[in-house]
């Protein structure tokens, strides 16, 4: 995948979680919640300060990320869904 975000934009592939109720039945994807975790796949360069520097960015690829439900924008690129954010928008790191 080519693909290389600004400043303190990331790319992310979402991790779809297969969702099942408390009595085992699985929910098609129609009602299924979107998801909000993803694999960073780029990141850009980072935040630029008012003083000129710029801001190391905290994701780094390959980080599994926790991130606002209904932040980014969904593209695709070689064929394949990817969501672009801004680093702001990703909540936590997954260890």
């Amino acid at each position: 995948m080519n693909i290389r975000p600004l400043g303190d934009r990331v790319v992310l592939k979402a991790i779809a979680q297969e969702q099942t109720t408390k009595s085992g039945i699985v929910l098609p994807d129609t009602a299924k919640e979107k998801p909000q975790q993803g694999e960073v796949i780029a990141v850009g360069s980072g935040k630029t300060l008012e003083n000129g520097q710029k801001a190391p960015m905290e994701v780094k690829v390959g980080d599994k990320v926790i991130f606002s439900k209904y932040s980014g924008t969904e593209i695709k690129v070689d064929d394949e869904p990817v969501i672009i954010l801004n680093e702001r928008d990703i909540l936590a790191i997954l260890g």
